[in-house]
């Protein structure tokens, strides 16, 4: 069988890039690679991507120069994790307090782990995990 290498995107729906971007971009300091009328893209680490659609607006398929992307949308909060280093969990609490964004939950996992929870502005539920959540993580 054929192996799978990783997670290359993750994709969250937005109601307002104006809400979300700034989110992103400022608080969690990701960098934009790409944006259109339905998508911002961003660089997560260098080891994968996170796409921000528009809710709604890639319901038909997409026709590109090189083929066709299928319809696709989301609805409802979901979840999204991101790795920190285990050494910068206080300095990820400093800066969503600085920031008025509030700390739902906190987990230190049986591996050592340690992750934080709180919500975007679409409500999604965001976490920051350290090392030692998963076996190889």
């Amino acid at each position: 069988m054929p192996n799978l290498l990783g997670v290359l995107e993750t994709v969250l729906y937005v109601d307002a890039f104006e809400r979300a971007c700034p989110f992103y971009e400022q608080l969690l300091g990701l960098n934009s690679i790409h944006r259109d009328q339905r998508l911002c893209a961003y660089d997560v680490g260098s080891r994968g991507v996170l796409l921000l659609f528009l809710r709604g607006h890639s319901l038909e398929t997409v026709k590109l120069p090189g083929g066709t992307i299928p319809p696709h949308d989301g609805h409802g909060p979901v979840h999204i994790a991101f790795s920190i280093a285990a050494d910068e969990v206080s300095e990820w609490e400093a800066r969503l307090a600085e920031a008025d964004v509030a700390i739902e939950g906190r987990t230190k996992w049986s591996r050592g782990g340690v992750s934080i929870y709180f919500r975007d502005p679409d409500g999604h539920l965001v976490e920051l995990a350290t090392p030692g959540l998963w076996p190889g993580y």
